[in-house]
């Protein structure tokens, strides 16, 4: 029973770090997030708008414009839900990750765990992390896409809680799930490239060239799944993800899916970083031990 306890207690605090690491990561992070939405919805802005020309063009061209039109504080916009997000999924991806991992193979399991298991841990861990977050991810989606509005126009939402309580109230509870089928797919990919990958270069010290590619294969296979999450997100034209998915490849071609590819894996890279090394000196401080033993 004391050994229940303390291992209970162990992944609590655990917790509470990496939604702490997650957190500071978004916050750093998010203007790069911003271009990537934008750019993912380009062809509704431009509908909406009825501008012949683009009005994102590459990362610098797209974070530039918004701060020009709106203003720096534009770059951040939706943080808040991105906060609610990382400290409800980023806490419960990477705090459940080692209980889960170690169910899988056994608390009797001696020796290095296999790396199928591993991905196999993340998957999971993404996947159940991110239904219970995805009310969030719609909301940060949907603040993140608003651009410039007319002088006297009142924005969509007037912030993320007002935005939770308007999308309840006039679409329904269900209508805070939307897009939950790609939000599932993406962030169980993404979840098992990044927290495998890591677990595996800092148990064995080496760099596996094989692996490393996978990974950024996994985020390649991973980006059609966000761009057609973000769209179901911001806009509730469409049916259901098969829909989106035709409605995309029909109208706008294959290369549609890869929009705000560059914005998005800058923002994913850089986010690790910044995520991982907060994580590890938070853990150095409060235990005096490494994420990762």
């Amino acid at each position: 029973m004391k050994s229940m306890i303390i291992n209970i207690n162990n992944n609590t605090s655990c917790d509470n770090h990496s939604a702490f690491a997650a957190c500071f990561a978004e916050f750093c992070t998010i203007p790069l997030d911003t271009a990537k939405v934008r750019l993912q919805l380009q062809r509704k802005i431009l509908a909406t708008e009825g501008v012949s020309l683009p009005k994102y063009r590459g990362l610098l061209g797209t974070v530039a414009t918004i701060a020009r039109e709106e203003g720096l504080a534009a770059l951040w916009k939706g943080i808040t839900a991105g906060l609610h997000r990382q400290f409800i999924y980023g806490g419960l991806r990477i705090g459940l990750y080692e209980p889960v991992k170690t169910f899988l193979v056994g608390s009797d399991f001696v020796g290095d765990i296999p790396l199928y298991q591993k991905i196999l841990a993340a998957l999971l861990t993404g996947a159940m992390a991110i239904v219970i977050a995805n009310p969030t991810d719609l909301v940060k989606v949907r603040l993140q896409a608003e651009g410039k509005l007319p002088a006297g126009v009142p924005g969509r939402y007037a912030g993320a809680l007002d935005a939770y309580f308007t999308i309840v109230r006039q679409e329904g509870l269900g209508a805070l799930w939307t897009g939950l089928g790609p939000n599932i797919a993406r962030n169980a990919i993404i979840n098992a490239a990044e927290l495998a990958s890591y677990d595996q270069v800092k148990q064995t010290i080496l760099q596996i060239p094989g692996f490393m590619d996978s990974a950024f294969h996994s985020f390649c296979i991973g980006s059609p799944i966000d761009v057609v999450k973000s769209r179901m997100m911001g806009d509730s034209s469409y049916k259901n993800t098969l829909d989106c998915f035709i409605k995309t490849l029909k109208n706008e071609g294959f290369f549609a899916f890869y929009k705000g590819f560059l914005p998005n894996f800058g923002r994913l890279g850089s986010w690790n970083v910044i995520m991982f090394l907060t994580l590890e000196q938070v853990k150095k401080i409060v235990t005096g031990q490494a994420y990762y033993d």
